[in-house]
């Protein structure tokens, strides 16, 4: 299983990244991450423990969105993939971090680059909200029951969006990236979704102010953002929701049982 090979073992079934040096970095959750380096390349690796499965994308499918995406330099390309393997060109940049929200500028930028990925094709799956709130939920016990089944109504509340478009679905700031372009990283949970959804993730999750939220809505729609304003709501109160959901799962004591 892949939870006991080293990054060198894994590097050594990938066609002339064998002898790379390998550097740890600050992984994700259910995965570890290295930056190697090869013959002046550089490539981000990331080694699952097991087969990844709903709500994530299998890590094939991740590479085809996310090569799509990179032909319109809206990400970094693809070097490798297989199940529980990911190699992903290493791409000097900015990460930006909460007080970039803060720049007019970069909020415009950003929502361009928004439109640019909602214009990309559609995936062939959709975010299914509800199964993955589900799915949080069963990981939490009885913790929390009555904030749990609130979120839930909520999320449940909403109908699936009409149309969907392809969305990143985990727009953080620690995924977006300054090249000096905008691209957003880690398309684990890329698939179809309501577009409103991913504004909404910078939203809520970064505490936008009205005005910032404004600007956003107006960059994304060439001036006219106030008559969708409703729309972002709603989709605020689903992340929200979600959100809770995901890191209450993620701080249960039953993950570690």
């Amino acid at each position: 299983m892949n939870a006991v090979l080293s990054p060198e073992d894994v590097l050594g079934r990938i066609p002339d990244w064998e002898d790379a040096e390998v550097h740890e970095l600050g992984g994700g959750l259910t995965n570890r991450t290295h930056l190697v380096e090869s013959a002046g390349r550089r490539g981000v690796l990331k080694v699952d423990e097991t087969v990844r499965s709903a709500p994530y994308n299998a890590r094939p499918e991740e590479a085809r969105i996310q090569g799509i995406a990179a032909d319109h330099d809206l990400a970094n390309r693809v070097l490798y993939v297989d199940e529980t393997v990911y190699l992903t060109e290493y791409v000097d940049g900015t990460v930006w971090t909460r007080a970039d929200l803060n720049d007019e500028n970069k909020l415009v930028q950003l929502a361009r680059a928004l439109r640019q990925l909602h214009a990309l094709p559609l995936t062939g799956r959709y975010f299914d909200a509800r199964a993955a709130a589900h799915q949080y939920v069963d990981k939490l016990g009885d913790a929390d029951a009555v904030k749990a089944r609130v979120c839930v109504e909520i999320i449940e509340q909403l109908r699936l969006p009409q149309p969907l478009c392809c969305c990143h679905n985990d727009l953080v700031v620690s995924n977006i990236i300054s090249t000096p372009g905008v691209r957003f990283l880690d398309w684990e949970y890329a698939c179809d979704n309501d577009p409103f959804f991913d504004l909404a993730t910078v939203v809520s999750h970064h505490e936008l102010s009205s005005q910032q939220a404004q600007l956003l809505l107006d960059a994304y729609f060439d001036g006219d953002g106030a008559r969708w304003r409703s729309q972002l709501a709603a989709q605020v109160r689903l992340y929200a929701a979600l959100h809770w959901l995901w890191a209450a799962a993620e701080t249960s004591p039953t993950e570690n049982e």
